[in-house]
């Protein structure tokens, strides 16, 4: 009997040192049919827009800049906003205070403005936020982009999730969701409505238990989605429904 069929709503494949092939190939022999492959500044948004020309019926990409390059903001913004047109998605942007690689003012003007551009694009945005939840919530408010925010490895508790849940956004939970010490994560995750939640990878990053001290790769969103099933209390099936739905709502899926 077939098992469920899953979407990975995040995955980096250009950083997997294996060929994006193989990697495809063994994420399909796992039931995921297809991903979104997120760019984190102007050469890797292209590099993201080449593989998914490479594989147009298992891949979707975004263009955008990652809250720790935002100072390079000012010199890639136009070539952003023109990727972007052509992209599924602008992304992944938003606001990382834990290392604060880029000054807390300048991700502020670079994830202000890409939501504007997903806004004016009518697209869907992945929001990378670490420990930034007071301003990535009041930049979201404003943007008023509903579902089409997308919270990317969301990790927020039962607070801040039921807060960003009134907001209307999409919840993408990864590894975070299983890890032994996910708790927090989980007992968010439990206040997040099903039918707007996806599951990722975050490739190469974030690998699920029992593959922490691997490299991730979109082959092990099925260990994600069945630790939400768990918080869920409903069967992994259930939950690759929800969440594969979400992303093709979301994100327009590459399969005919």
């Amino acid at each position: 009997m077939k098992g469920p069929t899953w979407v990975d709503a995040h995955c980096h494949l250009f950083l997997h040192d294996d060929e994006p092939a193989a990697v495809i190939a063994r994420a399909e022999a796992q039931g995921v049919t297809w991903m979104m492959v997120p760019g984190v500044d102007v050469a890797t948004s292209r590099q993201a827009a080449a593989l998914a020309a490479r594989f147009p019926d298992r891949l979707r990409w975004s263009a955008g800049l990652h809250p720790h390059d935002a100072e390079r903001w000012p010199q890639e913004r136009d070539d952003i906003a023109e990727l972007a047109a052509a992209a599924a998605a602008i992304g992944e942007c938003g606001l990382d205070y834990y290392r604060n690689l880029s000054p807390p003012d300048a991700q502020r003007e670079a994830f202000s403005d890409q939501l504007r551009l997903g806004a004016e694009l009518d697209k869907p945005v992945i929001v990378h936020c670490r420990d930034a939840f007071d301003d990535v919530f009041d930049a979201i408010e404003r943007a008023a982009l509903g579902e089409r925010a997308v919270m990317h490895c969301w990790t927020g508790g039962p607070r801040w999730t039921k807060r960003f849940r009134e907001l209307g956004v999409t919840f993408s939970f990864a590894g975070p969701v299983a890890f032994t010490t996910g708790d927090t994560v989980r007992r968010g995750a439990a206040e997040a409505p099903p039918g707007r939640v996806m599951v990722e990878t975050d490739t190469p990053y974030l690998a699920p238990p029992p593959h922490r001290q691997e490299a991730n790769e979109p082959g092990y969103v099925p260990l994600v989605g069945a630790a939400l099933a768990g918080v869920f209390g409903v069967d992994p099936g259930q939950v690759a429904t929800w969440t594969t739905a979400t992303a093709a709502r979301v994100f327009g899926s590459p399969r005919p």
